[in-house]
């Protein structure tokens, strides 16, 4: 597990670029803020989580369960899930606004149109609106 990329995802990437293009500008992992999340952007006091349907344990066709060694993958998924909760409910604590988009949305079979995701997450972000999730479509 020490391999696995925590930061500078794919989809992270992904959505990062795009959110560029479209003109808004942000910090990445913030170490002032708890859990240090992907996007931060302090001008609208939002922040954008991008969430690994595997280890955050969605649900989606992209969270399977590794069989060897069940009750230690049903402990960490359990840990990660409680601990994505708690940052949260942290950033809303904090007056931030979050943001969390899934892994099946940006990629594979269950994708998003990618504009009308970046569309999607722009008009969050200008809205005001407190929490949102965008997951896979179907």
């Amino acid at each position: 597990m020490a391999r696995v990329k925590g930061k500078d995802t794919k989809p992270e990437m992904l959505i990062r670029r795009a959110l560029h293009a479209e003109g808004f500008r942000y910090s990445l992992h913030s170490k002032r803020l708890p859990g240090h999340p992907d996007i931060v952007l302090r001008k609208y006091r939002a922040i954008v989580l991008v969430h690994g349907c595997f280890w955050h344990d969605h649900g989606c066709y992209k969270s399977t369960k590794p069989k060897a060694g069940s009750i230690d993958w049903k402990r960490k998924f359990r840990e990660n899930r409680e601990r994505d909760r708690r940052n949260i409910d942290s950033y809303l604590q904090l007056g931030w606004r979050v943001l969390v988009v899934w892994e099946c949305a940006i990629v594979g079979k269950t994708k998003w149109d990618f504009d009308e995701l970046i569309k999607e997450i722009s008009n969050w972000i200008e809205s005001g609106r407190s929490y949102r999730e965008i997951e896979g479509i179907g």
